[in-house]
């Protein structure tokens, strides 16, 4: 049973709402009034009590020599340290940011010519470049990360690894193509997730190439690695992050490589960089028309419970990598807080002992 508060009274938007897993110790709570009840009796009782001796110094003595507050507080505080222990026998659980589980992240990266364009300072490939390097120093240092390039196709361009080294080495040695295959990339980064699964982008494209045109992806013929397709993004050991700045020319449709990911659980990040509107781009004698498909990368990421980014600047590419650092390496879960509690109703009752003796040489 989870008890919260909204039933009795409005809580404060934003505030989370406290909860308990077993509520009923709750009621020990009216027990606290009525302690501070009796203390008040004890100490009127030992007023009255006072005055019954003859000598006005005895009575003093009685009443206590120092400030009358510091009489009170001891008490005070050990009756904050039963509060703290009867809310954690509640057993009180709260939403907090735990390290998550996540073990793999493949980063998949578009090495289109378009990619050249210094509409990003210095140019889109640099800004990337430079991002996914700050990306990688972030990240705790048991993350494995593996590196995806794509263009016209899609190639494992560094296997997951926790060498850091490896991984900067590998993005450095990205080389300009042309054409831009979203789906492919995602493929291929499902193919390196998953290198027992028999997931091979070639064999797809096979497929359709005979006869498979009209089906999805998840559609063509039984296949000795079926599987049986789980809720989207409940894979919590690995992800991938897919930055693009340019719409699919070539390579299987995005939407149903999403759908594959989708099914087997594993989340898509697309970071969108470049022009929304569309532009036409030139460099060393060509030119070539690109656009941003902002609605394709949006439905990727809905369809694997992922989240879509826009990185127009160097800067905003930096920020979007930083937050899916904090995203992937974060995790908010509901968690039991009760040795918190506890903890903190022993040091209240650590103090107040303390306090009373060194005040008064005795413990309360």
């Amino acid at each position: 049973m989870n008890f919260t508060w909204s039933a009795f009274l409005k809580w404060p938007a934003g505030v989370p709402q406290p909860s308990f897993l077993w509520p009923q110790f709750l009621w020990l709570l009216l027990s606290l009034p009525l302690l501070v009840l009796l203390y008040l009796w004890v100490q009127r009782r030992r007023r009255k009590l006072a005055v019954r001796y003859a000598s006005l110094s005895i009575v003093k003595e009685a009443l206590g020599r120092g400030p009358g507050w510091r009489r009170h507080l001891p008490p005070l505080l050990l009756l904050a340290a039963l509060a703290c222990g009867l809310l954690a026998s509640a057993r009180p659980v709260a939403v907090v940011a735990l390290p998550s589980n996540q073990q793999t992240i493949i980063l998949a990266m578009d090495v289109s010519g378009s990619m050249r364009a210094t509409d990003v300072e210095p140019n889109r490939l640099e800004a990337a470049q430079n991002a996914a390097k700050t990306f990688l120093a972030e990240l705790p240092r048991d993350v494995k990360v593996g590196i995806v390039a794509f263009a016209g196709s899609a190639q494992v361009a560094q296997q997951p690894t926790v060498n850091r080294e490896d991984l900067v080495n590998a993005i450095d040695r990205f080389q300009l193509q042309r054409a831009t295959a979203t789906g492919n990339a995602i493929v291929i980064s499902l193919a390196t997730i998953f290198p027992k699964a028999g997931i091979e982008l070639q064999q797809l494209s096979l497929e359709r190439m005979r006869g498979g045109m009209g089906r999805s992806l998840d559609q063509q013929p039984p296949r000795q690695d079926e599987f049986v397709p789980v809720p989207p993004g409940s894979y919590t050991s690995a992800a991938i992050i897919m930055l693009t700045d340019g719409q699919r020319t070539t390579g299987v449709d995005p939407l149903e490589a999403a759908k594959m990911a989708a099914d087997r659980g594993v989340k898509v990040y697309t970071v969108g960089i470049g022009t929304v509107d569309g532009d036409t781009i030139g460099f060393e004698g060509w030119s070539m028309r690109v656009r941003l498909d902002e609605d394709t990368l949006k439905q990727i990421a809905q369809h694997t419970a992922a989240e879509y980014y826009y990185a127009g600047t160097a800067q905003d590419l930096k920020k979007v990598y930083q937050s899916l650092s904090n995203r992937l390496t974060l995790e908010k879960k509901e968690t039991e807080v009760s040795a918190l509690f506890a903890l903190a109703g022993a040091l209240l009752a650590l103090a107040a002992g303390g306090l009373s003796l060194l005040w008064f040489g005795r413990v309360l």
